[in-house]
């Protein structure tokens, strides 16, 4: 206790040296913790964005993974239904899953003939109230949640609605029908006629072998496209699907192409007449950290059953999960090792400088009897102390900041979202905190060694004469 009294009469000596070290470190503290604070959130809230949209596991069909994107219908799982009912009724896997769905997964050609235009579209068949639930997924309370579907989006009561990104609405001409705000809507080409608006001969054949009669068809309200794929035995399949509303995606490529629509209408479309399949099978947990085991469960239980079944987890599914936690991971260590270098060469400056103003205190102290490792200790001492103050005041100005940030209603658009997300610093990480503490309490410390090596090395005689 005495060395600790010694050391803070030491560090007011020269207040206003003391206080510009002191400052260094605090801003250092200051840097790490508010930069390690938003690291933190962007990757708990790209955990949950990820979780929302894939879940946390995905049960696919041996070999698509490596294989399926190029024909997904030839890798669905027969009697999908079984194997989630098999999932949920799991003594292991059951009571951690909180959504078990089936999804399909599909390509072909979106045209909307009224304005004789048409592109390639990436589709999705997803159950609509499973998929609302999982868009609720908000584990780590960052505030991230993607919005639900609402009933005039899509709902598992009409199969012939659906939803596309906005880039296909602006590609087909729906930007009016649909009402999005600034979405130029597409002129109207001078060789189109009121004649010309219908579909060619063969894709209009097509789509009438699937449809109602003409009388039979409701008046909806709601733009109409029609979607050609091929079905898993190869023959085209033409359907309708009733445009409800837009979902905007991150990826523009991916903006420009998505359709999500009702499982049952793209099983149609897929599958037609034959046995309706799911080219995966979603789960998403209460909890990531059951990841790892409902995993492996998954696996025993597949392999006990003689299911030609393989399980991915999220990460896998979505590489850009990884190279976005890495991404921010060495921004975050780049900018710890600036400020532990600054509060390095800070503090040995200050420390050395407190070295050759008190060289004949060091001799006299020496020749009362003080042993080299007591002045060792003393300079120590006095670097600690100031680690300790300039961590702590930059701790207590994190938070106070932080605070201010979270309660301010500030926004960001992350990596892989596609609108504005509340912004927060997620401060209240006891490892963070600490962690920051000690490492700029530590790195002030050994700083001081130095020139506290030297303070003791001094021989008695030349630090007494010293002027």
């Amino acid at each position: 206790m005495m060395l600790l009294k010694i050391a803070l009469r030491n560090i007011l000596r020269n207040r206003r040296r003391s206080i510009m070290t002191i400052s260094a470190i605090a801003v250092g503290a200051l840097a790490m913790l508010l930069f390690g604070a938003f690291t933190i959130f962007s990757i708990l809230g790209t955990h949950t964005g990820t979780v929302e949209r894939a879940g946390h596991l995905v049960v696919l069909r041996t070999g698509y993974f490596n294989f399926g994107t190029g024909n997904p219908a030839a890798y669905g799982i027969p009697d999908y239904e079984k194997v989630m009912d098999l999932i949920k009724t799991d003594a292991v896997v059951g009571p951690m899953a909180r959504v078990v769905t089936a999804g399909v997964s599909l390509f072909g050609i979106a045209g909307n003939f009224a304005v004789d235009s048409s592109r390639t579209f990436v589709g999705t068949g997803v159950v609509p109230s499973d998929r609302s639930l999982m868009r609720s997924w908000d584990e780590y309370h960052v505030g991230r949640g993607l919005p639900a579907y609402s009933a005039q989006l899509l709902t598992d009561d009409d199969v012939t609605r659906g939803v596309i990104g906005i880039g296909l609405a602006r590609t087909l001409g729906l930007c009016a029908p649909l009402h999005i705000p600034d979405c130029p809507a597409m002129p109207t080409p001078p060789s189109v006629t009121v004649a010309d608006a219908a579909a060619p001969p063969d894709v209009a054949d097509l789509a009438s072998r699937d449809k109602d009669p003409p009388s039979q068809v409701p008046d909806r309200g709601m733009p109409r496209i029609d979607l050609l794929s091929a079905t898993a035995g190869g023959a085209p399949n033409v359907l309708s699907l009733y445009v409800s509303g837009t979902d905007r995606q991150a990826v523009k490529e991916l903006d420009d192409s998505y359709v999500g629509m009702h499982l049952a209408l793209a099983q149609q479309l897929v599958y037609g007449r034959g046995e309706h399949k799911a080219t995966s099978i979603v789960i998403q947990l209460n909890r990531s950290e059951d990841m790892g085991a409902a995993r492996a469960r998954l696996n025993t239980l597949f392999k006990e059953k003689g299911l030609d079944l393989e399980v991915h987890d999220f990460a896998e599914l979505n590489p850009i999960y990884k190279q976005i936690i890495a991404f921010f991971g060495a921004i975050f260590s780049f900018i710890s090792v600036i400020m532990a270098v600054i509060v390095l060469f800070t503090v040995v400056n200050t420390m050395s400088m407190s070295v050759m103003e008190r060289v004949n205190e060091i001799g006299t102290t020496r020749a009362l009897g003080v042993k080299r490792r007591g002045i060792r200790r003393q300079f120590l001492a006095e670097g600690a102390v100031l680690g300790v103050i300039g961590a702590t005041a930059g701790a207590v100005l994190a938070i106070a900041i932080a605070t201010l940030v979270n309660r301010a209603g500030l926004t960001w658009t992350p990596p892989g979202q596609s609108g504005a997300v509340p912004l927060r610093l997620v401060i209240s990480v006891p490892a963070l905190v600490v962690g920051t503490w000690l490492v700029l309490t530590v790195i002030a410390t050994i700083a001081s060694l130095i020139p506290a090596s030297r303070a003791a090395r001094m021989p008695v005689v030349d630090a007494l004469r010293h002027v």
